[in-house]
């Protein structure tokens, strides 16, 4: 039986994140792109979408979806069958930055989220190139899609996540730790510590990438994708 895949979208963003993993998985497997657009903390998130999901299911999430997976796995270590985090962090924020977040909080709801989204994604944390203008543009179209009251919602679900680096040596199923060279806002130290800390975890690194890696570098991260997808779990930790 072939197990479906369940994405999990970043901050601001939709299944548009994903269009090119989608559209190569999806001739084989059945892959939903879950929201997480109800809840102001991971925890309701992540309880709110069990709900939805398959009994089981392999499971991938990007940056805050990363985040969501984290809680998924802990919450329901039976229903997941393998595991991808992308462009991610098991650290909850230092004090500092969660009271910087207000700052942005203020600037989305007073109609000035494309300007706070700049501020937030910007060209610095991309891959140096061409590429870097059209991937910039898809991120402010989901985002000004997604609007104020959505960046407010999973913004404060950031700002209270839980610290998850202690359970990270409780998973047991294949994972996959991938990310980008040139990642600044979760950079590859932190991939590196989650991939030491998970049992027989495997790190990617996308040289051609930044923070925005499914969008940066479409085709590796399918190719990663595909091989983790492929590693039967029987083997996993032969």
């Amino acid at each position: 039986m072939i197990e479906p895949l369940v994405l999990l979208p970043g901050f601001m963003c939709d299944a548009r994140l994903f269009g090119a993993q989608i559209l190569y998985l999806s001739h084989y497997r059945a892959v939903t792109v879950a929201p997480l657009s109800v809840g102001e903390r991971i925890e309701e998130i992540a309880s709110g979408l069990l709900d939805q999901l398959p009994h089981r299911f392999a499971l991938g999430g990007f940056s805050m979806g990363g985040v969501v997976a984290l809680e998924i796995a802990r919450r329901a270590p039976d229903r997941v069958s393998r595991l991808c985090l992308m462009a991610t962090d098991a650290q909850a924020d230092t004090p500092q930055i969660a009271a910087g977040r207000e700052e942005l909080i203020v600037g989305a709801k007073s109609g000035r989220l494309e300007d706070v989204m700049t501020r937030m994604i910007g060209s610095d944390t991309l891959a140096p190139g061409p590429e870097r203008v059209p991937v910039l543009n898809e991120v402010m179209a989901m985002a000004i899609d997604q609007g104020p009251d959505m960046f407010e919602r999973q913004m404060r679900a950031m700002q209270r996540r839980p610290d998850q680096q202690g359970g990270l040596r409780h998973i047991n199923v294949p994972t996959l730790v991938l990310c980008g060279a040139h990642d600044q806002i979760t950079p590859v130290r932190k991939h590196s510590f989650m991939a030491e800390m998970i049992p027989n975890a495997e790190l990617r690194v996308i040289e051609e990438a930044g923070h925005m890696v499914p969008l940066e570098a479409p085709a590796a991260v399918t190719e990663a994708l595909e091989a983790w997808l492929n590693i039967p779990a029987r083997l996993a930790y032969l």
